[in-house]
């Protein structure tokens, strides 16, 4: 059982994740701990990556889920190729859970946690981020949470009903 916890900056991905991996007393990874220094700093200034600079963070994400059997990592996972890279690598059964809200939701999380926690992802992401988010596709493993019906805890169990009902 490997679960993709995605979506865009600010949707709630480590605290979802965190929560979900609990209760399925899976291993919980933030792909954020994996990206290399220079695209930290890229992000920081409010420069979005490009996916050259994706490619070799997406392979450590697959790694990472390859060489577990029960984990849970957030990433956001935002285009179906990154979800493709990332399954070549773990596998074709990782399930992918999708946390969504409209961008006037999160851009106010996001200034937020910037501000009172000085997380190198700014609300000036939101807008590439959004451009180039693509939904999960049908023939993907998952499903999508709308998170602003919900607080992290109801949106963890919905994660939950997502994992459960894909059988893994």
């Amino acid at each position: 059982m490997r679960v993709v916890v995605m979506g865009v900056t600010g949707c709630g991905k480590t605290t979802v994740g965190m929560r979900l991996a609990d209760a399925l007393k899976a291993e919980f990874m933030d792909a954020d701990d994996l990206h290399a220094a220079d695209a930290v700093a890229q992000m920081a200034a409010g420069v979005p990556l490009t996916d050259e600079d994706r490619w070799p963070w997406l392979a450590r994400v697959g790694e990472w889920l390859e060489g577990r059997d029960r984990a849970v990592i957030a990433c956001s996972a935002l285009r179906r190729v990154y979800r493709d890279c990332i399954r070549d690598i773990a596998g074709e059964d990782v399930v992918f859970v999708h946390l969504a809200a409209p961008q006037s939701v999160l851009e106010p999380r996001v200034r937020l946690r910037a501000k009172r926690d000085g997380h190198f992802a700014g609300a000036g992401l939101l807008d590439s981020q959004y451009a180039t988010l693509e939904a999960l596709e049908a023939d993907e493993i998952g499903g999508t949470v709308r998170v602003e019906n919900y607080d992290p805890a109801g949106a963890a169990l919905v994660a939950r009903s997502i994992v459960e009902s894909a059988g893994r």
